[in-house]
């Protein structure tokens, strides 16, 4: 494959250089009203329709004949821009957008890259301002929650914003923000996600036919891009909930040169209810809490260099406190007796980025990142007790701590190359140290005594770690290269290759991953596309509730557990529809997994032995499917209405006796539509409705009492009787179906000091009581007198209507 590539980037480049006399016009396409760079702005050459599109950094490059020309610059939501230039020399171009105050014309809606020209398959956009409309649990705006309403994907459960692509796991989404990956993206268990909205510029989603770019996990690249800070001036924006604040100030640090941004985000429930805990809990405080802060510098060095830095904080904290005080009096002898405990669960990543792009020349653009992640959890405990009186004391102290978490280091360098229209090369290589702590427990046990002569007795403390699971550094690096190749007017194709090299205690594995997307243009508004992509992953999440709980771990490939690995082809057709206002697209999947891994029946995370004694590898999976994707982007209506019709299935040598079984999240059916409305300026309206077939989950089929040698009955003679479980195969239940309304309205008004919005909102607006799981409990009634104990299976479900108001601010 690698062979084949490079003699086509060899033949094809030269054949566009040779004859007249080429220049190119480049620069940086930004927003006129806070100098934030534009993503995907569409630059199109008039008198021949040739374009480009703009990068990550706003940064594009066009190389013509030479000639007389007009560039236009068009982006959803701004006014078109037109430069006539005269193309007799290399010409820089830097474009600020003005942001469109009219309705978009006809023109700009058939100029732009849409759905049906764009080369590649799987991948969606939502603007920010949409999943900031879409009403959120407790009035919480949830980037996660967005994603789980698109087609192919779905959520984990009831209110939860883990997300599962195409069939796959948890840990097989790669989660970047500003480049960085992110290993734990929820809070409160999974109810939240890490992400504040108001601090995030762009969300961009890939299921299939992936770049060679991205690598490392199976399923789903999921890019996260913040806000640079506005260049112009100071302006903020916050919002005052029921459960949460957060606040937002961003401004020039030297207009036009440099810019900052930091973004905050607490819960306060704690805080607000602390007198009722205290009070209910003999006056020891007790609570949990939540936080984020993003944080972003960025400075212009030259119209060549630009630095930006990065940081993301955010940690989950749930603390108890019990203290207690007792005085007695035996045989005249006065006893004080007390003590303290503190429990603590604390978990959080820490992420930051160093980026610097450079100019090379008006065809080469690079952006050389330096990154740092860091996910633990841990759960403490502190107790301190004495015994003491006019004889003796004894003091006893106990500090407990468990943690597990990862850490890397890594750096990368891409280079955009752009040597004609027909031409967008991306290279790079990346690089990331890894450092796994599985599972270890920190002990310190110490008791002190002292008599009624005075004399003291201090034992020798215990003082010690327990590595469960022993700590693992990994070497992770891929090299990439990939050209998005304009064949002619109808025919486009993405061809890269990404070769990856993973290493773990000597043990090293290689990896050549082809990927190819194509595009064949029917006519301007059908479109037909095919891609393939391998994916290789070398980490793994091991989990036991598919929930995302902090007990969960993160483990690398070593010499008995290989990388996953899958193949996914996509084949779509798409269409603009009423000029396009809508988008259409209808795509077929069908992807296979190997050597993926799972927790053995009956195992626990958290316990004496290594991780590796409680898994089972060499596991295999498949998932096909199909999806429609219909999207309305413009106007005061917007939205988007999904439908999946999917099936995923795993095998397991050691799990349900070695035969295929539904995988617990394969929903036959998920639909979602989501509608945001403006009525005016002052006035809008969201709407989201969702349905999914149930999850499945692994259900007692039948009890019966145990029966020893002799042919008794274990425990007949003592009055309890020894049962044993049946469970016919994995997965054998499904739930019942999952569906609920979510209706937001917000009211708009603008002040002498900026705008303000009252946002109301109810979750789950019709009560409908959705499964979260099944139990079997003790029913016990009369019947005929007589008091019997009969076992019944009851479900559990977790929001009712759910309420909600918020008070948002900008200025």
């Amino acid at each position: 494959m690698t062979k084949y590539l490079i003699i086509f980037i060899i033949i094809t480049i030269p054949l566009h250089l040779l004859g007249q006399n080429k220049f190119t016009v480049s620069g940086f396409v930004n927003d006129d009203e806070n100098g934030e760079s534009l993503i995907g702005v569409n630059i199109i050459v008039k008198e021949n329709l040739i374009g480009t599109v703009s990068n990550t950094y706003g940064f594009y490059s066009l190389t013509l004949p030479e000639g007389n020309y007009e560039i236009s610059f068009k982006y959803i939501g701004f006014e078109i821009f037109n430069q006539k230039i005269n193309l007799n020399q290399n010409i820089s171009l830097n474009v600020d957008l003005k942001t469109s105050s009219t309705k978009i014309s006809e023109v700009t809606i058939l100029a732009e890259e849409t759905l049906v020209e764009r080369t590649q398959t799987s991948i969606v956009e939502v603007p920010i301002q949409q999943i900031k409309n879409i009403p959120a649990l407790l009035g919480e705006v949830d980037v996660l929650k967005a994603i789980q309403l698109l087609p192919g994907v779905q959520s984990g459960g009831e209110g939860t914003s883990g997300f599962y692509v195409r069939g796959g796991g948890p840990d097989q989404n790669l989660i970047l923000l500003d480049g960085v990956p992110v290993y734990n993206a929820s809070h409160l268990f999974g109810f939240f996600s890490v992400f504040n909205a108001d601090a995030i510029k762009n969300v961009r989603l890939t299921k299939g036919g992936y770049p060679a770019r991205f690598g490392g996990r199976l399923s789903s690249v999921l890019e996260i891009d913040m806000k640079e800070g506005n260049r112009k001036q100071i302006e903020g924006e916050g919002s005052l909930g029921i459960i949460s604040s957060k606040l937002t100030l961003q401004g020039p640090i030297i207009k036009d040169k440099s810019s900052f941004i930091i973004s905050g985000r607490r819960t306060y429930i704690d805080i607000l209810a602390q007198p009722f805990i205290r009070k209910a809990n003999d006056g020891n405080p007790s609570g949990y809490y939540f936080y984020d802060l993003n944080t972003k510098l960025n400075y212009k060095l030259s119209e060549k260099d630009r630095v930006y830095l990065s940081a993301y904080l955010g940690e989950d904290r749930f603390y108890l406190s019990q203290s207690e005080n007792e005085n007695f009096v035996d045989q005249n002898i006065n006893y004080v007796f007390t003590s303290e405990n503190d429990f603590g669960l604390d978990l959080g990543n820490i992420t930051s980025s160093l980026r610097w792009n450079h100019l090379f020349s008006n065809k080469l653009f690079s952006n050389t990142t330096l990154t740092y992640s860091k996910y633990q959890f841990n759960t403490l405990l502190d107790s301190r007790s004495s015994n003491s009186s006019s004889f003796n004391l004894i003091t006893d102290t106990t500090h407990f701590n468990y943690f597990s978490g990862v850490k890397d280091f890594g750096s990368k360098v891409d280079f955009d190359y752009l040597p004609n229209p027909s031409h967008y090369i991306k290279f790079g290589f990346n690089y990331v140290r890894h450092r796994f702590f599985p599972g270890s427990l920190e002990l310190y046990l110490s008791t002190f005594e002292r008599d009624s002569l005075g004399l003291e007795n201090l034992q020798i403390p215990v003082d010690t770690t327990f590595n469960f699971s022993q700590a693992l550094e990994s070497n992770d690096a891929f090299f990439y290269v990939e050209d998005d190749i304009k064949i002619n007017d109808q025919f486009k194709v993405n061809l890269g290759i990404h070769f990856g090299f993973f290493n773990t205690n000597n043990k090293s594995y290689y990896s050549l991953q082809p990927r190819f997307s194509s595009r064949f243009l029917i006519n301007k508004d059908w479109s037909v596309k095919v891609s393939y992509a391998e994916m290789q992953q070398n980490v793994h999440l091991l989990t036991s509730s598919g929930v995302g709980l902090p007990t969960d771990i993160w483990v690398p490939s070593t010499d008995s557990i290989p990388p996953q690995y899958s193949k996914q082809l996509a084949l779509s057709a798409n269409k603009n529809l009423l000029d396009g206002l809508l988008e259409l697209s209808i795509e077929t999947y069908y992807k296979s997994m190997n050597d993926l891994i799972t927790l053995k029946p009956g195992s626990e995370i958290i316990g004496f032995d290594d991780w590796k004694n409680k898994v089972d590898t060499n596991g295999i999976g498949r998932s096909y499917g199909a999806e429609i994707f219909l999207q309305k982007k413009k106007g005061k209506t917007t939205g988007w209405m999904g439908y999946t019709l999917s099936y995923s299935e795993r095998k397991f040598e050691g799990v349900n006796f070695g035969e295929w079984y539904p995988y617990k999240f394969d929903r036959r059916h998920d639909f979602s539509l989501v509608i945001s409305h403006k009525f005016s300026d002052k006035f809008d309206v969201g709407l989201t409705w969702v349905y999914g077939t149930g999850n499945n989950m692994t259900f007692i089929e039948a009890r019966y009492p145990s029966i020893n040698t002799n042919g008794i009955i274990n425990g007949i003679n003592e009055g309890n009787v020894s049962e044993i479980e049946y469970y016919p195969t994995r997965n054998n239940l499904r739930l019942p179906a999952y569906h609920r309304l979510d209706l937001g309205f917000n009211f708009n008004k603008k002040t002498s000091w900026g705008e303000r919005t009252i946002s109301l909102g109810a979750y789950n607006i019709y009560n409908r009581k959705n499964p979260f799981f099944l139990s079997i409990n003790d029913k016990i009634q009369f019947q005929d007198d007589i008091l019997v104990n009969t076992k019944v299976v009851q479900q559990t479900s977790l929001f009712p209507i759910i309420p909600s108001i918020a008070y948002k601010f900008k200025f």
